[in-house]
């Protein structure tokens, strides 16, 4: 099965660590949330999981997403244009994640540099400002997408035994759509 998904080559360095950790398992079948929760040898690893996906949240990249259409038209971007705009926003991201460098410096700077351009978006004398907003959004979502995104899905695969790796991506999933989910419904108070 390895070498059908690798192709051929020498991968025992691999199989080996597999047998490893199934032996350190001693066949102990796969936990459930709950257990992870109960169990203390882990709590580190949950905790972890949790900062990571909160902090995921708190970057803000998921609001551009919810908001991009109010945020485009607040930026002096005609409505008809607004969802080409969109579109290119998840264009963006797709391509980001086939990159997949490190960006988050060039996530940082984008955003600052764009809180910057909004108070020169309230003056019609710059009419080239809210397209410099659209290509600072763009490369927001693009230095999340060669950044930080690409930590979360892979995360409790490194962190967690087999035994508890599928209880950890159900906690992963079900954490991160809560947080989007009260993060969504905030953010339009917060603003």
């Amino acid at each position: 099965a390895v070498k059908q998904l690798w192709g051929d080559g020498d991968h025992m360095a691999e199989i080996d660590d597999m047998m490893a950790e199934q032996e350190a398992i001693h066949g102990e079948k796969a936990k459930s949330v709950w257990d992870l929760f109960r169990d203390k040898a882990v709590r580190w690893q949950l905790i972890t999981l949790f900062l990571v996906s909160s902090c995921m949240q708190l970057i803000g990249v998921n609001v551009v997403y919810f908001y991009a259409y109010n945020v485009f038209i607040k930026a002096g971007i005609a409505p008809a244009q607004t969802h080409y705009i969109s579109l290119g926003i998840g264009i963006t991201e797709i391509l980001s994640t086939v990159v997949c460098v490190s960006g988050s410096s060039a996530e940082f700077h984008s955003a600052v540099i764009h809180v910057s351009f909004q108070s020169l978006e309230t003056t019609d004398s710059f009419s080239w400002v809210p397209y410099c907003s659209v290509a600072l959004i763009f490369i927001f979502i693009m230095s999340f997408g060669i950044g930080p995104a690409g930590v979360l899905c892979p995360l409790p695969t490194e962190i967690f035994i087999q035994s508890y790796r599928p209880a950890a991506y159900v906690f992963n999933g079900a954490t991160n759509w809560i947080q989007l989910f009260i993060l969504g419904l905030l953010f339009p108070f917060i603003v």
